[in-house]
């Protein structure tokens, strides 16, 4: 008994941040939906953002997306986190027609703890965190003091040097 108590602090639970994104179809009711298998299949949503609305990143001719940030708690590691994040997708009906393509729904997993990991299946932090207005925003509601581990600064001073100029504003339910 004793050595299952002294065990117990060693389960250490990951913090992510994890964005979300829609831009097709019910775009409301598939944020919900993701949330609610990523709490099924990978941890708690300790925190999220409001959701925000904005013209689609590095294309045209689409819709406008929803996007929000979560922060979870879990004890899976990184690489199985992506391959559950990739399987949600699928049972969510995403298709991978092109990149930056309309989507029922996009998962990225934008920090995991203050680890780096470079594969080439795997970018951690998610390399375009300091491009993009859209998902600044919202991580800033919910994270503004969180400390970018590669380019060491906060996500307040990433949003603030933002050069991206594609509107983003808070979705209004």
């Amino acid at each position: 008994r004793l050595s299952y108590l002294s065990n117990l602090g060693h389960n250490k639970m990951n913090r992510v941040y994890i964005q979300l994104g829609s831009n097709l179809g019910d775009r409301e009711g598939y944020l919900k939906q993701s949330q609610t298998m990523l709490i099924d299949e990978i941890g708690l949503i300790i925190k999220k953002s409001s959701i925000y609305e904005s013209s689609p990143w590095g294309v045209e001719n689409q819709g406008s997306f929803l996007n929000q940030v979560l922060l979870l708690e879990t004890d899976v590691k990184p690489f199985d986190l992506l391959d559950i994040i990739l399987n949600i997708e699928k049972e969510m009906g995403r298709v991978r027609i092109e990149k930056w393509g309309e989507r029922i729904i996009d998962i990225d997993i934008l920090f995991y703890n203050d680890e780096i990991i470079e594969t080439n299946n795997l970018c951690i932090p998610h390399p375009y965190i300091s491009k993009r207005r859209f998902v600044l925003s919202p991580l800033a509601e919910i994270a503004k003091n969180y400390i970018h581990p590669i380019l060491q600064k906060t996500i307040n001073k990433l949003l603030l040097e933002c050069l991206d100029e594609e509107k983003v504003s808070v979705y209004e339910l």
